[in-house]
């Protein structure tokens, strides 16, 4: 299957959200990266036909998802930014609910929601109350609940925040499995994370993909404008304000080193260095207030 986006716009009064986007989508993890404000959102929330574009159409094999209506759904698992739950409902009893929401047959349901529990670390809390739950734990039942309907289209919005490095590992390695015959849209500030599972890249920048590739190709866009200096640490402020800079390490007791993205080198004794994403994700993002 393929789905697409086709000259994708859409405003809110004045605010362009989403700008004439036209984007071909197929089997694979798509990382969403973009600074707060982007329209990354947005367009997850189109993609999931919860919002309709202002202008243009997206069409999953040349249908377009409006007309499609429930049957486009029946292939959609969706974790929003703001994942809601019911507090006294146990993790178990939620995905039950959600799985009759879905229509799912209950036999099925039952069996499916277990799996999923155990996938996400959570089989021992399935009889638990989710009012005892930590915001990682949350955040894992809401990743739960979005794959349950066993999607063809997985969109993920911030599924990462609240988890802690070895739940982040444990989603990826998820993530990665699942995808094999699927779509999956991820967005997230972790930077890492979508670099190690996502076979593509979408920058977004104030509602238009500025770049989009497989992560070695666009991350050249920034070869010979990422620096590594050595300054006095007296002056590293100074430096760290007047360039965008990834990463500041102190290295001694007078000096500090610094990894800088700039056109030009910063310092005379700047050595040029090979980029990562975290520095094109700055590039694209310098100058935004809203980041």
């Amino acid at each position: 299957m393929e789905l697409k986006a086709i000259a994708l716009t859409k405003k809110f009064g004045a605010k362009i959200a989403v700008n004439h986007i036209n984007i071909s989508l197929s089997n694979g993890v798509y990382g969403l990266l973009g600074a707060n404000g982007a329209g990354k959102t947005t367009l997850m929330r189109l993609f999931c036909s919860l919002q309709n574009p202002t202008s243009g159409e997206i069409v999953l094999d040349d249908q377009n998802i409006t007309t499609l209506g429930e049957k486009y759904r029946n292939l959609l698992g969706y974790l929003p930014q703001h994942f809601g739950c019911y507090p006294d409902f146990t993790a178990l009893d939620f995905l039950l609910y959600v799985a009759a929401l879905k229509g799912l047959h209950d036999k099925w349901a039952r069996k499916k929601s277990k799996e999923l529990l155990e996938m996400v670390g959570l089989s021992d809390e399935s009889s638990h109350k989710i009012k005892t739950f930590s915001g990682g734990m949350k955040q894992r039942l809401g990743i739960a609940q979005a794959m349950l309907n066993d999607p063809y289209i997985l969109i993920l919005d911030e599924p990462t925040a609240g988890l802690d490095p070895k739940e982040r590992v444990r989603f990826r390695n998820l993530i990665s499995a699942f995808a094999k015959e699927r779509i999956v849209i991820l967005s997230t500030h972790i930077v890492s994370d979508i670099e190690f599972i996502a076979e593509k890249i979408l920058m977004m920048k104030s509602g238009k993909i500025v770049n989009f590739g497989e992560p070695p190709e666009i991350i050249s866009a920034v070869n010979g404008q990422v620096w590594e200096c050595v300054v006095s640490s007296a002056y590293a402020e100074k430096y760290a304000t007047a360039f965008t800079t990834s990463n500041l390490r102190n290295i001694g007791s007078n000096e500090t080193k610094l990894r800088i993205i700039s056109e030009r080198p910063p310092t005379e004794n700047a050595i040029p260095i090979q980029p990562n994403l975290e520095d094109l994700y700055l590039y694209y993002c310098k100058g935004d207030t809203n980041q």
